[in-house]
């Protein structure tokens, strides 16, 4: 029987998949137009577009991770997997909101709100499941 915490940790996985596989894709393949959107038009191309399309890897392994563990719930790897997006989401939230991301607007805003949601949805998934998700 499926228990609705099961249910949560299995969306939440989803969602991070879909949302991580098309930032990661859109990295890897079109470094340049995401470095314009997030960082303006005067961004320094040459050197953000190398460093965005390792972002692209990183964030396609996190998908590829979330995808692949969506339906692995209870072990002690999705406990990780959810704590690692935990740590992931708040870094992205606290380096957007110190400015350590340069100005910010629509676009970051959206990104922001994007990961504030998942930051507390794997914080929610962590306090709530221990005993659900843990070996």
């Amino acid at each position: 029987m499926t228990k609705p915490q099961d249910t949560s940790i299995t969306r939440l996985f989803i969602v991070t998949a879909v949302l991580e596989l098309g930032a990661g894709l859109t990295l890897l393949v079109a470094p340049a137009v995401v470095v314009r959107v997030l960082f303006g038009p005067d961004a320094e191309l040459f050197p953000t577009v190398g460093i965005a399309r390792l972002a692209g890897a990183a964030l396609l392994s996190l998908g590829a991770a979330c995808w692949w563990a969506r339906h692995a719930i209870r072990g002690v790897a999705s406990r990780a997997l959810v704590g690692a997006m935990l740590i992931y989401n708040v870094a992205v939230v606290a380096l957007a909101i110190v400015g350590a991301l340069g100005a910010l607007g629509l676009p970051q805003w959206t990104a922001v709100a994007l990961h504030t949601i998942q930051a507390i949805w794997c914080a929610w998934i962590m306090a709530g499941n221990t005993t659900t998700i843990a070996a």
